[in-house]
Protein backbone atom coordinates (compact mmCIF):
# COMPACT_ATOMS: atom_id res chain seq x y z
CA UNK A 1 0.00 0.00 0.00
CA UNK A 2 1.37 3.42 -0.94
CA UNK A 3 1.41 6.35 1.49
CA UNK A 4 -1.25 8.13 -0.57
CA UNK A 5 -3.54 5.09 -0.53
CA UNK A 6 -3.12 4.76 3.23
CA UNK A 7 -3.82 8.48 3.73
CA UNK A 8 -6.97 8.28 1.58
CA UNK A 9 -8.24 5.28 3.56
CA UNK A 10 -7.56 7.02 6.87
CA UNK A 11 -9.46 10.07 5.62
CA UNK A 12 -12.44 7.89 4.66
CA UNK A 13 -12.35 6.14 8.05
CA UNK A 14 -12.36 9.45 9.94
CA UNK A 15 -15.22 10.79 7.79
CA UNK A 16 -17.30 7.82 8.89
CA UNK A 17 -16.18 7.48 12.53
CA UNK A 18 -15.35 11.16 13.30
CA UNK A 19 -12.48 10.15 15.65
CA UNK A 20 -9.83 7.46 15.97
CA UNK A 21 -6.71 6.76 17.97
CA UNK A 22 -3.35 6.01 16.34
CA UNK A 23 -3.29 2.31 17.28
CA UNK A 24 -6.68 1.67 15.67
CA UNK A 25 -5.62 3.34 12.44
CA UNK A 26 -2.32 1.44 12.38
CA UNK A 27 -4.16 -1.86 12.92
CA UNK A 28 -6.74 -1.16 10.21
CA UNK A 29 -4.43 0.22 7.54
CA UNK A 30 -1.00 -1.19 8.31
CA UNK A 31 2.22 0.68 8.86
CA UNK A 32 3.89 1.95 12.00
CA UNK A 33 2.57 4.63 14.35
CA UNK A 34 4.99 7.11 12.79
CA UNK A 35 3.56 6.30 9.34
CA UNK A 36 0.03 6.99 10.61
CA UNK A 37 1.19 10.22 12.25
CA UNK A 38 2.60 11.44 8.92
CA UNK A 39 -0.71 10.63 7.20
CA UNK A 40 -2.60 12.58 9.86
CA UNK A 41 -0.15 15.47 9.53
CA UNK A 42 -0.95 15.58 5.82
CA UNK A 43 -4.70 15.59 6.49
CA UNK A 44 -4.31 18.28 9.12
CA UNK A 45 -2.39 20.49 6.68
CA UNK A 46 -5.34 20.17 4.29
CA UNK A 47 -7.72 21.28 7.05
CA UNK A 48 -9.59 17.96 7.19
CA UNK A 49 -8.68 16.68 10.65
CA UNK A 50 -7.57 18.02 14.02
CA UNK A 51 -4.72 16.20 15.79
CA UNK A 52 -5.07 15.21 19.45
CA UNK A 53 -2.76 13.40 21.81
CA UNK A 54 -2.79 9.83 20.56
CA UNK A 55 -5.32 10.34 17.78
CA UNK A 56 -7.27 12.69 15.51
CA UNK A 57 -10.83 13.84 14.83
CA UNK A 58 -12.66 15.03 11.74
CA UNK A 59 -13.16 18.77 11.42
CA UNK A 60 -16.89 19.30 10.91
CA UNK A 61 -17.56 22.27 8.61
CA UNK A 62 -20.41 24.68 9.34
CA UNK A 63 -23.55 24.75 7.15
CA UNK A 64 -22.26 27.62 5.01
CA UNK A 65 -19.10 25.65 4.28
CA UNK A 66 -21.15 22.60 3.33
CA UNK A 67 -23.16 24.63 0.83
CA UNK A 68 -19.97 26.16 -0.56
CA UNK A 69 -18.36 22.73 -0.94
CA UNK A 70 -21.33 21.43 -2.92
CA UNK A 71 -21.56 24.48 -5.17
CA UNK A 72 -17.78 24.46 -5.71
CA UNK A 73 -18.02 20.80 -6.73
CA UNK A 74 -20.65 21.66 -9.33
CA UNK A 75 -18.28 24.20 -10.92
CA UNK A 76 -15.33 21.81 -11.16
CA UNK A 77 -14.97 20.41 -14.70
CA UNK A 78 -18.32 22.00 -15.53
CA UNK A 79 -18.04 21.42 -19.29
CA UNK A 80 -17.44 17.68 -18.84
CA UNK A 81 -20.26 17.33 -16.33
CA UNK A 82 -22.59 19.20 -18.68
CA UNK A 83 -21.73 16.86 -21.55
CA UNK A 84 -22.30 13.74 -19.45
CA UNK A 85 -25.51 15.16 -17.99
CA UNK A 86 -26.86 15.93 -21.47
CA UNK A 87 -26.16 12.39 -22.62
CA UNK A 88 -27.92 10.92 -19.58
CA UNK A 89 -30.90 13.30 -19.69
CA UNK A 90 -31.57 12.32 -23.32
CA UNK A 91 -32.31 8.79 -22.09
CA UNK A 92 -35.05 10.00 -19.75
CA UNK A 93 -38.43 10.17 -21.48
CA UNK A 94 -41.61 11.93 -20.25
CA UNK A 95 -43.66 9.73 -17.94
CA UNK A 96 -40.66 7.84 -16.56
CA UNK A 97 -39.94 7.31 -12.88
CA UNK A 98 -36.31 8.16 -12.12
CA UNK A 99 -34.19 7.58 -9.03
CA UNK A 100 -31.50 10.24 -8.51
CA UNK A 101 -28.88 9.93 -5.80
CA UNK A 102 -26.72 12.68 -4.33
CA UNK A 103 -23.66 14.20 -5.97
CA UNK A 104 -22.67 17.01 -8.27
CA UNK A 105 -22.81 14.91 -11.45
CA UNK A 106 -26.36 13.72 -10.72
CA UNK A 107 -27.32 17.29 -9.79
CA UNK A 108 -26.16 18.36 -13.26
CA UNK A 109 -28.55 15.75 -14.71
CA UNK A 110 -31.36 16.99 -12.45
CA UNK A 111 -31.06 20.48 -13.90
CA UNK A 112 -31.81 19.09 -17.36
CA UNK A 113 -34.82 17.11 -16.14
CA UNK A 114 -36.54 20.10 -14.53
CA UNK A 115 -38.83 20.78 -17.51
CA UNK A 116 -39.61 17.15 -18.27
CA UNK A 117 -42.82 15.56 -17.02
CA UNK A 118 -41.18 12.81 -14.97
CA UNK A 119 -41.43 11.48 -11.45
CA UNK A 120 -38.22 11.62 -9.41
CA UNK A 121 -37.34 9.69 -6.28
CA UNK A 122 -34.29 11.13 -4.54
CA UNK A 123 -32.29 11.05 -1.32
CA UNK A 124 -30.54 14.30 -2.27
CA UNK A 125 -31.69 17.47 -0.51
CA UNK A 126 -30.13 19.77 -3.17
CA UNK A 127 -31.94 17.85 -5.93
CA UNK A 128 -35.24 17.99 -4.02
CA UNK A 129 -34.79 21.73 -3.44
CA UNK A 130 -34.08 22.29 -7.13
CA UNK A 131 -37.27 20.53 -8.22
CA UNK A 132 -39.23 22.31 -5.49
CA UNK A 133 -38.30 25.68 -7.00
CA UNK A 134 -38.43 25.04 -10.75
CA UNK A 135 -39.88 22.74 -13.36
CA UNK A 136 -42.73 20.25 -13.57
CA UNK A 137 -41.14 17.27 -11.84
CA UNK A 138 -43.15 15.34 -9.27
CA UNK A 139 -40.65 14.69 -6.50
CA UNK A 140 -40.61 12.02 -3.81
CA UNK A 141 -37.96 12.43 -1.09
CA UNK A 142 -36.82 9.39 0.87
CA UNK A 143 -36.65 9.41 4.63
CA UNK A 144 -33.44 8.88 6.54
CA UNK A 145 -30.75 10.82 8.36
CA UNK A 146 -28.66 13.53 6.71
CA UNK A 147 -25.08 12.42 6.12
CA UNK A 148 -22.03 14.00 4.54
CA UNK A 149 -21.27 17.21 2.73
CA UNK A 150 -23.69 16.59 -0.13
CA UNK A 151 -26.92 16.74 1.88
CA UNK A 152 -27.69 13.06 1.30
CA UNK A 153 -30.28 11.01 3.20
CA UNK A 154 -29.16 7.52 4.24
CA UNK A 155 -29.84 4.80 6.78
CA UNK A 156 -32.56 2.19 7.41
CA UNK A 157 -35.50 4.57 6.83
CA UNK A 158 -34.04 5.61 3.48
CA UNK A 159 -33.42 2.02 2.42
CA UNK A 160 -36.92 0.92 3.46
CA UNK A 161 -38.57 3.69 1.45
CA UNK A 162 -36.60 2.70 -1.66
CA UNK A 163 -37.61 -0.94 -1.24
CA UNK A 164 -41.25 0.12 -1.64
CA UNK A 165 -40.87 1.80 -5.06
CA UNK A 166 -40.07 0.86 -8.65
CA UNK A 167 -38.27 3.05 -11.17
CA UNK A 168 -37.54 2.89 -14.87
CA UNK A 169 -34.02 4.14 -14.38
CA UNK A 170 -31.61 4.98 -11.54
CA UNK A 171 -28.96 7.66 -12.08
CA UNK A 172 -26.10 7.36 -9.60
CA UNK A 173 -22.60 8.64 -8.90
CA UNK A 174 -19.57 6.91 -7.42
CA UNK A 175 -16.17 7.46 -5.84
CA UNK A 176 -14.20 5.16 -8.14
CA UNK A 177 -14.31 2.63 -10.94
CA UNK A 178 -12.02 -0.35 -11.61
CA UNK A 179 -12.32 -3.58 -13.55
CA UNK A 180 -14.33 -4.96 -10.59
CA UNK A 181 -17.07 -2.32 -10.83
CA UNK A 182 -18.11 0.96 -9.21
CA UNK A 183 -16.92 1.85 -5.70
CA UNK A 184 -18.10 4.23 -3.02
CA UNK A 185 -16.55 5.53 0.18
CA UNK A 186 -19.39 5.81 2.70
CA UNK A 187 -20.65 2.76 4.57
CA UNK A 188 -24.18 4.22 4.65
CA UNK A 189 -24.35 5.36 1.02
CA UNK A 190 -23.30 1.96 -0.37
CA UNK A 191 -26.36 -0.05 0.82
CA UNK A 192 -28.62 2.82 -0.27
CA UNK A 193 -27.20 2.68 -3.79
CA UNK A 194 -27.65 -1.09 -3.88
CA UNK A 195 -31.34 -0.66 -2.98
CA UNK A 196 -31.68 1.92 -5.76
CA UNK A 197 -30.16 -0.47 -8.31
CA UNK A 198 -32.47 -3.29 -7.18
CA UNK A 199 -35.53 -1.01 -7.44
CA UNK A 200 -34.79 0.06 -11.04
CA UNK A 201 -35.06 -1.56 -14.45
CA UNK A 202 -31.62 -0.21 -15.33
CA UNK A 203 -28.91 1.97 -13.80
CA UNK A 204 -26.65 4.69 -15.18
CA UNK A 205 -23.48 5.61 -13.28
CA UNK A 206 -22.18 9.09 -14.15
CA UNK A 207 -18.41 9.03 -13.53
CA UNK A 208 -15.77 11.44 -14.79
CA UNK A 209 -12.16 10.47 -15.52
CA UNK A 210 -10.97 11.46 -12.02
CA UNK A 211 -12.69 8.29 -10.73
CA UNK A 212 -10.71 5.91 -12.98
CA UNK A 213 -8.60 3.31 -11.18
CA UNK A 214 -9.80 4.39 -7.76
CA UNK A 215 -11.04 1.98 -5.12
CA UNK A 216 -13.00 3.21 -2.13
CA UNK A 217 -14.38 1.57 1.02
CA UNK A 218 -16.54 -0.98 -0.75
CA UNK A 219 -17.88 -2.09 -4.10
CA UNK A 220 -21.30 -0.52 -4.70
CA UNK A 221 -22.02 -2.42 -7.89
CA UNK A 222 -20.17 -5.00 -9.99
CA UNK A 223 -20.78 -4.67 -13.73
CA UNK A 224 -23.88 -6.44 -15.06
CA UNK A 225 -26.18 -6.11 -18.11
CA UNK A 226 -28.52 -3.54 -16.54
CA UNK A 227 -25.69 -1.08 -15.86
CA UNK A 228 -24.42 1.70 -18.14
CA UNK A 229 -21.30 3.74 -17.39
CA UNK A 230 -21.38 7.29 -18.76
CA UNK A 231 -18.03 9.05 -18.63
CA UNK A 232 -15.99 11.69 -20.44
CA UNK A 233 -12.79 9.79 -21.29
CA UNK A 234 -11.90 6.29 -22.43
CA UNK A 235 -11.02 4.21 -19.33
CA UNK A 236 -8.20 1.68 -19.10
CA UNK A 237 -8.42 -1.38 -21.39
CA UNK A 238 -8.94 -3.71 -18.39
CA UNK A 239 -12.03 -1.73 -17.36
CA UNK A 240 -13.43 -1.72 -20.91
CA UNK A 241 -12.91 -5.49 -21.16
CA UNK A 242 -14.60 -6.06 -17.80
CA UNK A 243 -17.60 -3.94 -18.82
CA UNK A 244 -17.95 -5.82 -22.12
CA UNK A 245 -17.53 -9.24 -20.48
CA UNK A 246 -20.31 -8.49 -17.97
CA UNK A 247 -22.72 -7.30 -20.66
CA UNK A 248 -22.76 -3.75 -19.29
CA UNK A 249 -22.47 -0.67 -21.51
CA UNK A 250 -19.93 2.16 -21.74
CA UNK A 251 -20.88 5.52 -23.26
CA UNK A 252 -18.52 8.45 -23.78
CA UNK A 253 -19.66 12.08 -23.71
CA UNK A 254 -17.77 14.72 -25.67
CA UNK A 255 -17.32 18.01 -23.78
CA UNK A 256 -19.24 20.79 -25.45
CA UNK A 257 -17.25 23.98 -25.66
CA UNK A 258 -18.66 27.35 -26.50
CA UNK A 259 -17.52 28.69 -29.89
CA UNK A 260 -14.81 31.31 -29.84
CA UNK A 261 -16.00 34.83 -30.59
CA UNK A 262 -15.12 36.20 -34.02
CA UNK A 263 -12.07 38.50 -34.02
CA UNK A 264 -12.88 42.18 -33.73
CA UNK A 265 -12.32 44.09 -36.94
CA UNK A 266 -11.57 47.75 -37.04
CA UNK A 267 -13.51 49.89 -39.42
CA UNK A 268 -11.36 51.48 -42.08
Amino acid sequence: MTNKQRTDLIEQYLREHKYSDLHTLATHFGGSLSTVRRALDSLEERGLVRRHHGGASLIEPDPLTLEYDFMAGIKRQADKKAAMATLVAEQVQPGMTVILDAGTSTYAVARLLAEKRVQVITNSLPVATLFGEVGQVQTIVTGGMICGRLGVLVGPMCEQSIEQVHADIAILGGAGITERGVWNHNALIIPTQRKMIAASERTIFVLDATKFGRKALSLSAPFEPRITIVTDTQPAPAVIEAIDAAGARLTLAEPRRLPRPAPHRRLA
